[in-house]
């Protein structure tokens, strides 16, 4: 069992997540995983000039394929430029995972540069958020991340990493499967709903029926 940075296991994951392509925007708590992206070639990586534009790409590209789309960005202003594209999957129902870059683990909450709330930020516009505390939970979190962006009602999930955990080294082994207590998305519509619905359209005068929303 090889030794990995937070940063190539991170590249790893995505690769056995079959991601072939990323949006992405450098920052300076980002560097590690993008040097590690430099030096492979099975994941594109297409650079943005915005973060805003990041995100939005990652979901244009995950409504053409039906896949997840990836954007990374970095911390303090790149999360706060990211908002919008993550409000906009989310309302839509699309499949996204987003990875932001933190401050390290020892400076979050004091003011330090460039740091921002970004799973508070988040909370509001995505399916679910992680904040890595540990490089042991790095593979795990990012295996959960795809699962819960792209099962039951498909949306944005962020995973926040800390500049540290980038850098740190573990044992790498990634989850064959994932588990999520309290998570058991369901394929099946309401029986009540759907029964109200086509209550509505027989009674209906003159029906028009208007999807969407994730339907």
């Amino acid at each position: 069992m090889a030794q990995l940075t937070g940063a190539e296991i991170f590249v790893e994951a995505l690769k056995r997540e079959g991601v072939k392509t990323i949006f992405a925007l450098p920052g300076g708590v980002v560097l590690k995983i993008f040097d590690v992206l430099h030096q492979q070639k099975d994941i594109e990586v297409i650079l943005t000039r915005h973060e805003q534009a990041a995100g939005h790409m990652a979901e244009g590209y995950a409504k053409a394929t039906g896949k997840p789309g990836v954007a990374l960005i970095t911390s303090g202003p790149g999360m706060t430029n990211v908002i919008t594209a993550l409000a906009d999957a989310y309302m839509d129902s699309v499949p996204m995972v987003c990875f932001s870059g933190q401050v390290p683990t020892a400076l979050i909450g004091n003011d330090a540069f460039q740091e921002a709330d970004n799973i508070g930020l988040s909370r509001p516009c995505t399916k679910y958020n992680f904040l890595v505390k540990d490089v042991n939970d790095l593979a795990q979190t990012i295996k959960e991340a795809f699962y819960i962006a792209s099962t039951g009602r498909p949306g944005p999930v962020l995973v926040d990493i800390p500049k540290d955990i980038s850098m740190d080294k573990v044992d790498f082994k990634y989850p064959d499967s994932v588990s999520i207590r309290g998570y058991n998305p369901t394929y099946e519509g309401s029986k009540w709903k759907i029964k109200q619905a086509a209550d509505a359209i027989m009674k209906a005068r003159r029906p028009v029926i208007y999807i969407g929303g994730g339907v």
